[in-house]
């Protein structure tokens, strides 16, 4: 497989991690090996970053459209993360709201569909 495909299946940023895994394709038997037993450095993108777009986003609470209407498309570490969970800037906190409505309308449809399904039967 094509190491962007790894990385994004391994949850990491391509820039970030070595360049032999950057340069070379990875065979399914590589990549199972990564996912079972990572490497150091594997561990340390995990733990410290910098994280791609969509694990920066799961961490914050939010949407990735969230942090582009936010101003906010570079890579953040583990350590930045920290910060802006401490800080909540303005911006964090109304995506955070908007997220969370999402999610409850989310299931509010979830349960009514369950609910017309059971009344079907």
């Amino acid at each position: 497989m094509k190491p962007e495909t790894a990385a994004k299946k391994l949850g990491i940023l391509l820039a970030a991690a070595p360049e032999s895994f950057r340069n070379e394709p990875i065979s399914r038997t590589a990549f199972d090996e990564l996912r079972t037993e990572p490497p150091a450095w594997l561990e340390d993108l995990r733990r410290d970053g910098p994280h791609p777009r969509p694990v920066v986003a799961q961490k914050l609470g939010v949407s990735i459209s969230g942090l582009l209407r936010a101003g906010v498309d570079d890579a953040l570490t583990t350590e930045q993360i920290k910060s802006l969970l401490q800080e909540k800037p303005e911006w964090l906190v109304r995506e955070r709201a908007t997220q969370a409505a999402v999610h409850a309308e989310n299931a509010r449809v979830k349960q009514e569909r369950a609910a017309k399904a059971a009344a079907q039967d």
